[in-house]
């Protein structure tokens, strides 16, 4: 299994560093180990739905 750092992850997924940090530290993301200062997270990991967006129907 490869893993990836935080900046890899948010160059794939087009979110910020900070977010996947806290997205880790939450367990939102499958996989994620804390190595030192670093999370490495696994390059198959989905990304978790963003709860804080709220999809506005029929406006």
């Amino acid at each position: 299994m490869n893993f990836l750092t935080t900046t890899e992850m948010s160059k794939k997924w087009n979110i910020s560093r900070r977010r996947i940090s806290t997205l880790c530290s939450e367990g939102r993301i499958e996989g994620a180990v804390l190595k030192g200062r670093t999370w490495l997270i696994p390059d198959n990991a989905k990304k978790p739905d963003d709860p804080r967006r709220v999809q506005k129907i029929g406006q």
